[in-house]
């Protein structure tokens, strides 16, 4: 039985497609990294951090004090968290003000979290 020309092509095409789609998924991640900090997890411990660091402290308290307030904190994981920043924590931040509309800065947060 002889093969044409195209038909072997053909098998090697399929083989090969078959190879490459196993490389590519061999890269992709299959579990959460150890230091993975967009999880819902991390970011209500983030926000509690957040909220004690406030509450810990003044409601005249500044975005750049509050970072570094936090990054202070006990409870804070540097290596866990070693990408916080403060554009994450004005992320923080308006993510709290869209669940809490009556909250509009970081003195409204005080007294509302203080009561």
């Amino acid at each position: 039985m002889e093969l044409d020309t195209s038909t072997l092509m053909f098998i090697f095409f399929i083989l090969l497609l078959i190879v490459s789609i196993w490389k590519i998924y061999a890269f992709l991640p299959n579990k959460q990294l150890a230091d993975d900090d967009t999880t819902d997890e991390a970011q209500n411990e983030l926000n509690a951090i957040m909220i004690k660091t406030i509450q810990n402290h003044n409601e005249n308290i500044s975005i750049d004090e509050l970072f570094v307030y936090m990054v202070e904190n006990e409870n804070f994981n540097k290596e866990k968290y070693w990408r916080f920043n403060k554009n994450r924590l004005n992320k923080l931040l308006e993510s709290y003000y869209i669940k809490n509309p009556h909250a509009n800065c970081i003195a409204d947060i005080y007294k509302e979290t203080k009561v």
